[in-house]
């Protein structure tokens, strides 16, 4: 996979790309991660990538200019590659796009910048995406985000595979409570299933505990999503143990 990455910020990036899994990737020729410099694509001798916006109104609006140039520069090297938008007004990204898009051969990743963008750079995105309804300063930060959360789902990367199989969200639910030694610390202890060392139950108590940390944090999930007659049935033990435990209480 290859991924290039447009911005006015590249030194953002120097430190997030050389550690942990996103350097090992790299290493291993998994994956390759490219800096282009929007500044690098400007034609007055200030680099100027901003200006005001026509009508009036607060604040600096990035030019087309530039942007066109870099990724017309960038994806004249074939093949050519997906182009994502990074823009608050994109949308909402989650871990099911980021198994998507780690199928991908190449991606170019704009990072907006200043108080929006010329619109007619939209035209240049096949994707416009939003890591969450929030204000950044940029789109470098969403840009790290998915290079993080893609890297990681493609094959090779990670030394146990089975550890991005088991993270929150990828079989559409939140993971299960994790717990490693001592046993016993500060008076808690680790759930006796877990020391059983029967596979059949732990992986049934992890199911169950995954659902139930779903179905307090974050239920809205738990309707958009195929449920399995296992799942279901394990909704229905929890809801009753829900339901005992209120009666206790009151």
């Amino acid at each position: 996979m290859r991924l290039d990455v447009l911005t006015i910020f590249p030194e953002m990036f120097k430190g997030f790309l050389s550690q942990s899994i996103i350097k090992r990737a790299q290493e291993k020729g998994l994956v390759e991660i490219l800096l282009h410099d929007l500044r690098q694509y400007t034609s007055d001798k200030h680099g100027t990538v901003d200006d005001y916006p026509y009508g009036g109104g607060p604040g600096m609006i990035l030019k087309p200019e530039p942007v066109f140039r870099a990724v017309e520069s960038v994806q004249s090297q074939a093949p050519r590659g997906m182009v994502i938008l990074l823009t608050p007004q994109g949308e909402q990204y989650h871990h099911r796009m980021a198994m998507s898009l780690s199928g991908e051969k190449r991606m170019l990743l704009i990072c907006g910048r200043y108080k929006g963008l010329d619109e007619r750079i939209r035209t240049l995105a096949d994707r416009e995406i939003s890591i969450g309804d929030y204000v950044l300063t940029g789109g470098e930060l969403p840009a790290m985000v998915i290079i993080d959360s893609v890297v990681r789902q493609v094959p090779g990367v990670l030394g146990d595979q089975e550890s991005a199989w088991s993270d929150s969200f990828f079989g559409g639910i939140l993971d299960a409570p994790q717990f490693t030694r001592p046993g016993v610390f500060r008076g808690l202890r680790v759930p006796e299933v877990l020391l059983s060392g029967d596979h059949g139950q732990i992986r049934i108590w992890r199911k169950k505990e995954a659902l139930r940390r779903t179905l307090q944090r974050r239920p809205e999930i738990l309707k958009i999503i195929s449920l399995t007659e296992e799942d279901e049935r394990l909704i229905a033990q929890i809801q009753e143990e829900n339901r005992g435990s209120e009666s206790a209480g009151g």
